[in-house]
């Protein structure tokens, strides 16, 4: 068993009506498709971009679709895992959970719904994990961009509101009350909802 750090990155298979739902009114199944298809492809290129100069192990957990159409879409050279049942905390904590059973020392895990998210900020997130418990990347929503652990930690997963302001504020109370040592990256934005596409321009050169 050798010890690697790795990065889950988190996406969803672009079929239209079965993604970014709650852009659908503004932009039509069709387009809410496209746009998770883009959000994504610009993840990976920034991910790409990173494995270049680390020793960082990318597995991309995705939901709906199959395997042979992620591959076709994303290409066959990468890892690919099914997201697991259950809600948002159940699928990250089973996910950590494969990597540091797999023997990770440090695990990051990202979504695909932030056009702001650099190399940089993923640099940021393993090098905090060489002193921290815990790296958080906090959204403009209340949510998380990115979450990081050197070892697991179920119940930072555990009775979460997802899919409200306050998953990111909770998490860090849980994080306090855990008596974990944490760092948090700098804020940026995810789209998930009609009022965050005016981010999306700002953003995409990064």
């Amino acid at each position: 068993m050798h010890l690697v750090d790795q990065l889950i990155i988190f996406t969803r298979y672009p079929e239209p009506g079965q993604t970014k739902t709650r852009l659908i009114d503004a932009l039509g199944e069709e387009g809410a498709a496209a746009l998770q298809r883009e959000l994504t492809e610009q993840t990976v290129h920034t991910i790409d971009q990173l494995v270049k100069t680390t020793t960082i192990e990318p597995v991309i957990y995705y939901e709906g679709g199959d395997l042979a159409s992620m591959q076709n879409w994303l290409g066959l050279n990468r890892s690919y895992k099914k997201q697991g049942t259950g809600d948002l905390g159940k699928k990250l904590n089973q996910a950590f959970a494969d990597a540091f059973n797999a023997g990770a020392q440090r695990v990051v895990t990202i979504g695909c719904d932030c056009p702001g998210l650099s190399k940089e900020h993923i640099h940021r997130a393993f090098d905090a994990l060489y002193l921290k418990d815990l790296v958080l990347g906090p959204a403009t929503d209340g949510g998380y961009y990115l979450i990081g652990l050197k070892c697991p930690f179920d119940a930072l997963f555990d009775h979460i509101p997802w899919s409200t302001d306050r998953v990111f504020e909770v998490t860090v109370s849980l994080a306090q009350q855990l008596c974990l040592s944490f760092e948090i990256l700098e804020e940026l934005h995810d789209v998930d909802r009609p009022e965050d596409l005016k981010h999306i321009n700002h953003n995409s050169d990064t």
